[in-house]
């Protein structure tokens, strides 16, 4: 019997492949699709999808079934990442005023990181990222960003869920922009998904480690608030008031120490 779980939950486990097979499906998927792919009856997963709307993890649609945000609220609500999120709420509108240009703050999740605050540009211009947008860790400057300020046993733990997924990705290369960016204290990007656009990236350093990255999707403009370089340095600065936030606060003198400095 070695090798196999020890107890079975036959139906939760019929659960829990249906979320996944969602959770990597850029479409919903109808019924039939999700008995395929799951090599289940129908009538199985007609049981399952039932109990999974009722509870509010999944929807339907004409289209098929989709996740909901249900699984992203219940991780929000986790204690870490709830202080995260409301230590850096603040710092991150006072920055999206102080520039007039959009941010937001993504996590790791798996191979991929996953927006979990963004904040509007306070102007009418200026591009947004919705949260819960998530892109593979590799192929986003918020995730080299979590991925380069790490450390070297978090780095290779990442790096092989990364191969597992793209065994096709130029590793060389990607270390190479990372340690770059670990040089640099963070990094500026063209957008690889709009032109136009420059990401500027830094880490929320919590014990030396990236806790998160925040990220600035720099419009440039002739009403610009600031310059592209005043901006990078502006969520830099955001990023380190964050992580010193987050940091664990130094012992303070102890009252003896006090007492001897004071005679």
């Amino acid at each position: 019997m070695e090798g196999k779980a020890r107890y079975q939950a036959p139906a939760l486990k019929k659960g829990l492949e249906i979320l996944e097979l969602l959770a990597g499906s850029s479409e919903p998927l109808i019924m039939s699709d999700i008995s395929a792919a799951l090599g289940r009856s129908v009538s199985e997963i007609f049981r399952m999808l039932q109990v999974l709307e009722e509870h509010g993890y999944i929807a339907r649609a004409e289209d098929g079934y989709r996740l909901t945000n249900r699984l992203f609220t219940l991780g929000m609500s986790q204690p870490p990442i709830r202080d995260l999120a409301s230590t850096a709420l603040p710092v991150m509108q006072e920055l999206a005023r102080q520039a007039g240009q959009s941010c937001h703050m993504a996590v790791v999740s798996g191979a991929e990181m996953v927006v979990i605050i963004a904040i509007e540009a306070p102007g009418l211009s200026g591009f947004a990222v919705r949260v819960g947008y998530r892109r593979p860790l590799h192929r986003s400057n918020s995730g080299r960003i979590l991925l380069a300020f790490q450390s070297p046993e978090n780095r290779e733990a990442m790096l092989k869920d990364i191969r597992a997924s793209d065994p096709q990705f130029e590793e060389g290369d990607l270390v190479a922009r990372l340690d770059a960016a670990v040089a640099a204290g963070g990094a500026v990007s063209p957008s690889p998904m709009l032109t136009g656009i420059t990401d500027l990236s830094a880490p929320i350093l919590v014990g030396g480690i990236a806790r998160a990255s925040l990220t600035m999707p720099f419009v440039d403009g002739a009403a610009n608030r600031a310059s592209i370089e005043q901006c990078n340095d502006l969520v830099r600065a955001a990023a380190q008031a964050i992580g010193a936030a987050m940091s664990p606060i130094k012992d303070a003198p102890s009252r003896a120490n006090a007492m001897e400095e004071e005679q």
